[in-house]
């Protein structure tokens, strides 16, 4: 297989400065406000996303540490494959996060139910729509076993490596 290249096209910011602390997933992060900022060579591609309320966010886990095939997801004490999770040390350590956007300015994305570090590296945004993104009877695999009082408490200490 050839190698694909993929250039950061701009940085987010957020309050967030250490993996132990930050929120894991947005919906622990509700009202978590952050900005993105676009470079300036991509700001047309900005142009209508106004009219979305929420966006996806793909970015680079560059501070994730070593690929692990097996971790513990912060929801479960089983061993699980990392496809299988959320967690950030992935073959290709890629990030999505689904957030609001409270408004823009310029090539300045004002965010909220931020989870991510503070000057991590963006790799695209996607909008959000309830026709293309909810499935109907969709199934969660082990997710589906966790009750969602446990979930919150867990998702908001922070991920732990």
């Amino acid at each position: 297989m050839n190698d694909i290249v993929l250039r950061p096209i701009g940085v987010i910011h957020s309050p967030h400065t250490t993996p132990e602390k930050t929120p894991i997933q947005p919906a622990f992060a509700s009202g978590i406000a952050g900005t993105i900022e676009v470079e300036p060579a991509y700001e047309e591609g900005l142009a209508d996303l106004e009219g979305f309320s929420h966006i996806w966010v793909l970015f680079a886990f560059d501070r994730a540490g070593e690929v692990k095939l097996k971790v513990k997801p912060f929801l479960d004490d089983t061993p699980r494959g990392v496809f299988a999770t959320r967690a950030p040390r992935r073959p290709n350590p890629i990030g999505l996060s689904l957030l609001r956007l409270v408004r823009r300015e310029g090539r300045v994305l004002h965010v909220e139910d931020v989870d991510i570090l503070d000057a991590t590296p963006l790799l695209d945004i996607k909008p959000y729509s309830g026709r293309f993104d909810v499935r109907e009877g969709a199934r969660c695999g082990w997710l589906d076993k966790v009750d969602e009082e446990s979930a919150r408490r867990l998702g908001r200490r922070g991920f732990e490596g």
